[in-house]
């Protein structure tokens, strides 16, 4: 595995960069394309325009390749939020049925999902899952909850504020048992995960954004739908494409600029032909463990309440009691630890818990995290 450069990448190197899960990072190769597919664009829009639909789809067939499903099966949405609005807005809800969400959902797809129910007349109800269950735990709380009124089960495939992998395969297999939709947010499976539709099973519809692990250029997701539901789904705008069937009606989106999609397929190529896929999955695990150990020996922090079905290269930290007990305190340590510290982290906040959200990618070193856990202490006691 190539040793990581600081040369395939824009960051800026006064900074230390520790929060990859919320916004990604996009390899320097990778913005050269975009910049020249944009210098294309405009050279002669009417050309591009024309074209653009058969690019679209040779992209959304690497793309496909790359998550391992067919391309017949696979969509381009703007982010993984975007998908999970395209099948809200399409999937009928039964009057008086029931969605089941955990209380690990990502807020906006919460608030989508509240919406999307409220909207039916569907009642919703929010599963609590403890940091500290395993995936045989997860799977219980789901298999008590399900019930013939059950319609849609909405489900994060990795956690965005809480870094859990939840057993997705088999919460797809009781789903099915019980006639309900699948609806799964892979938000930060590409990438970090190997196969992350084998890993979702029977799931209906898959969702998750190619701008963070995979680090495409921001604006690229995937929407992953099988079986006859497929062909009930439509762009959130209507657009020429419309008499297509399922997944190239996606394909034809008017005149926005879908160069982010066009170089995603070689954000793939770069990592796999420099890196390795495996190798890389494998460093940013084991650099995540790393990290994790560095900072709660600094914070003298308890890993035991987080020791349950953790994310591969998303770690948790507990802070101390009584920081970031809700999403504005969250925002504002957060941005007084960059300002203090020179660190880019994530806060998060569940369930009136403060955490330390740490991620780990090919950029980031050991001593990224040492300089970290050398300056937080003393921010967290000011």
């Amino acid at each position: 595995m190539t040793t990581p450069s600081s040369s395939h990448w824009t960051l800026d190197p006064s900074v230390v960069h520790l929060n990859h899960g919320s916004f990604g990072a996009v390899p320097r190769t990778v913005q050269e394309v975009q910049r020249a597919l944009r210098e294309e664009m405009e050279t002669n829009p009417d050309a591009w325009f024309r074209e653009l639909p058969e690019r679209v789809g040779q992209a959304r067939a690497a793309v496909a390749r790359f998550l391992r499903v067919p391309a017949e099966h696979t969509a381009l949405v703007p982010n993984a939020s975007a998908g999970v609005s395209t099948v809200l807005g399409c999937l009928p809800l039964p009057p008086g049925g029931e969605v089941l969400l955990t209380d690990h959902t990502y807020g906006a797809v919460a608030m989508g999902t509240a919406r999307a129910a409220e909207r039916a007349g569907a009642r919703l109800r929010t599963l609590h899952i403890p940091l500290e269950a395993t995936a045989e735990e997860i799977a219980t709380v789901f298999a008590g909850a399900l019930s013939e009124a059950t319609a849609l089960v909405v489900v994060d495939q990795i956690s965005s504020a809480t870094a859990r992998l939840f057993p997705v395969a088999e919460i797809a297999r009781l789903t099915r048992a019980a006639g309900a939709k699948l609806l799964v947010d892979g938000a930060h499976a590409p990438g970090m995960l190997a196969d992350p539709i084998g890993l979702a099973g029977a799931a209906d519809f898959w969702v998750g954004n190619l701008h963070k692990w995979c680090c495409a250029p921001r604006g690229t997701a995937a929407l992953v739908a099988r079986g006859p539901d497929a062909q009930d789904l439509w762009p959130l705008t209507d657009s020429w494409g419309a008499p297509d069937p399922f997944p190239r009606r996606f394909d034809v989106q008017g005149t926005l600029d879908l160069t982010a999609w066009l170089a995603a397929p070689r954000s793939l190529e770069f990592i796999e032909e420099t890196y390795g896929w495996d190798a890389a999955r494998a460093r940013m695990t084991k650099l995540a463990e790393v990290a994790q150990g560095l900072l709660a020996d600094a914070l003298r922090a308890d890993l035991t309440a987080v020791g349950g079905s953790e994310a591969p290269a998303m770690r948790l930290i507990p802070l101390p009691a009584g920081l970031a007990t809700d999403q504005e305190a969250a925002h504002s340590l957060q941005h007084r630890i960059a300002a203090d510290t020179g660190c880019e982290t994530a806060i998060t906040t569940w369930d009136g818990r403060g955490f330390l959200r740490l991620s780990a990618h090919l950029y980031n070193t050991v001593s990224d995290y040492e300089r970290l856990a050398e300056h937080l202490p003393g921010v967290l006691s000011a």
